[in-house]
C-alpha cells in the first residue's frame, strides 16, 4: 500500500509542469516597459496560462502583446488601463514618450490598437477597457479554466530599477 501510494506520489510529482501553472494578475499598477516586456516573454515562453482578475492597467497591458490570446483570460472583474508611455526629462518632469508609446502600440493585437483608436488613442489620460468591449477582444475566464490549474503564481507588479529615463506606460509614482 505504501508503495503504491509513493508511486502515485512520485507520478503526480512528474507530470506537473510549468505549463500546469496559471498566472493571476490582479491589482497591477504598471511600470517600465522593459520589466513587463522581460516578465511576459518568460510567462510565454512557459507556456503557463494567464488569468486576468481585477485591475491590469499600464505596462501590464503588455500580456495582451507577448502571451498568446488562446492562453489568456479575463473574470468578470477584470479591468485593463490603456496610456501613452512616459519618462522623465531633464527637470524631473513627466512627458509623453513618442517612441515608447508608439512601441506599446507595436505590442498589442490588431483587436486591443483598433479599440484604442476608437477611444482616441494613447494619450496622458487613462481610457479602460471592461465588461463587454473586453469580452470581445479577451476570452471570459470559465470556472473549470481557471479551477484546473494545478498552483498559481499571483502576479501584481514588476520589481523596478532606478533608471529615470526608461520609458513607463506607468503614472504612478515608482
Amino acid at each position: 500500500m505504501r508503495a503504491c501510494l509513493i508511486a502515485a506520489v512520485i507520478s503526480t510529482a512528474l507530470t506537473v509542469t510549468s505549463a500546469s501553472a496559471t498566472v493571476i494578475i490582479g491589482d497591477d499598477v504598471g511600470g517600465k516597459m522593459k520589466d513587463y516586456t522581460t516578465h511576459f516573454q518568460q510567462v510565454r515562453n512557459s507556456g503557463e496560462p494567464v488569468v486576468i482578475s481585477g485591475t491590469c492597467v499600464s505596462a501590464c497591458t503588455m500580456v495582451l502583446g507577448f502571451v498568446p490570446g488562446d492562453r489568456i483570460c479575463a473574470t468578470h472583474n477584470a479591468v485593463l488601463g490603456f496610456h501613452a508611455a512616459w519618462m522623465f526629462d531633464n527637470s524631473g518632469k513627466r512627458v509623453v514618450s513618442a517612441s515608447g508609446t508608439q512601441d506599446l502600440m507595436q505590442t498589442y493585437p490588431a483587436a486591443v490598437r483598433a479599440w484604442i483608436a476608437r477611444h482616441g488613442g494613447l494619450t496622458p489620460k487613462m481610457i479602460y477597457l471592461r465588461g463587454r468591449d473586453l469580452a470581445a477582444i479577451v476570452a471570459p475566464c470559465n470556472g473549470s479554466r481557471v479551477a484546473s490549474a494545478s498552483r498559481a503564481k499571483r502576479f501584481g507588479g514588476v520589481r523596478q530599477d532606478a533608471d529615470p529615463n526608461t520609458p513607463r506606460a506607468s503614472f504612478d509614482a515608482r
